[in-house]
């Protein structure tokens, strides 16, 4: 192949994928949040927010109705909220990130909480077929008071059909920042298929199928309101089945960190709705609202 010609093979890659944007701007008005101002492109498509309970949050289902990520296509999410607003941003299904010969499927998220704002970020799994290429990175700012409770959850890839640890990059990093301008980072990739044995290429988790975060993160919540909630958590992890292990502590920046790894994803699920409620209670005295996923 010539020069040219591979130029030519090399601009028709780099052009497949779309260039998403969803941004979304949220405000207290009353005694419940609402969606003050918004704009998309596809391939995000914007939902409006419904209410899950009678605390005034809102619930926002982020939608791609081209039912995964390709190569080349990059998206973009910003969500804004002002003081005192409550929002809970989650997905109606799985992300799936389809194969791809050359470019990554690229998810870039900025989260902006304003202050004594409450922001909890549930999204559903990212399952990462086999040969695909994903890049995400989720960044979180929080002013004085803020909250953001972060569930972060990577599948093996498609378990069923035999794709354990079988695509070929994943690139993640969550960055929680403070008003006092402390961080919380989590940063790793992973390149399972350029190891003879994939399972050597993602250490310690090769032999689970999902690996999980959960970050949780206030800076104006008392110490022994951490202190509690840690034992609580800590307990959950381990009444665990031996199909789910994980982990709590106290990270740099005020509030909680939680490392799991499972075998199946309804044991998984099932103690993220059990950690999940146990911090809800603690912080807020609220029930565990149920997502209504279509």
């Amino acid at each position: 192949m010539n020069q040219t010609a591979e130029t030519a093979v090399g601009d028709e890659i780099a052009s497949i994928g779309q260039a998403g944007e969803l941004v979304l701007d949220y405000v207290r008005r009353g005694n419940r949040t609402v969606l003050a101002q918004s704009r998309s492109r596809s391939p995000w498509h914007l939902s409006p927010p419904i209410a899950l309970d009678e605390t005034g949050s809102a619930c926002t289902f982020l939608l791609n109705p081209s039912g995964g990520l390709v190569g080349g296509d990059r998206l973009r999410l910003r969500a804004t909220l002002g003081a005192d607003a409550h929002v809970i941003l989650s997905t109606p299904s799985a992300n799936r990130v389809y194969r791809s010969l050359a470019e990554p499927s690229v998810q870039s998220v900025e989260l902006i909480v304003g202050p004594g704002a409450i922001l909890e970020w549930v999204p559903d799994v990212t399952i990462p077929f086999a040969g695909s290429r994903y890049h995400q990175t989720v960044h979180v700012s929080l002013a004085s008071g803020a909250t953001i409770l972060l569930w972060d959850v990577i599948a093996s890839g498609r378990i069923a059909r035999g794709e354990r640890w079988a695509f070929a990059d994943l690139a993640n990093e969550i960055q929680i920042t403070t008003a006092s301008g402390g961080r919380l980072l989590e940063r790793y990739r992973l390149t399972p298929t350029s190891k003879e044995d994939s399972e050597d290429g993602v250490g310690l988790a090769g032999g689970w199928d999902y690996i999980a975060s959960l970050y949780v993160v206030n800076d104006t919540v008392e110490v022994k309101v951490w202190d509690r909630m840690e034992e609580s958590l800590a307990k959950v992890l381990a009444d665990c089945p031996n199909r789910v292990s994980g982990g709590v502590s106290q990270p740099a920046v005020p509030g909680l960190a939680v490392k799991l790894v499972a075998r199946s994803a309804p044991d998984l699920d099932c103690v993220w709705q059990t950690l999940w409620s146990a911090i809800r209670g603690h912080l807020w005295g609220f029930p565990t609202p149920a997502l209504r996923r279509y």
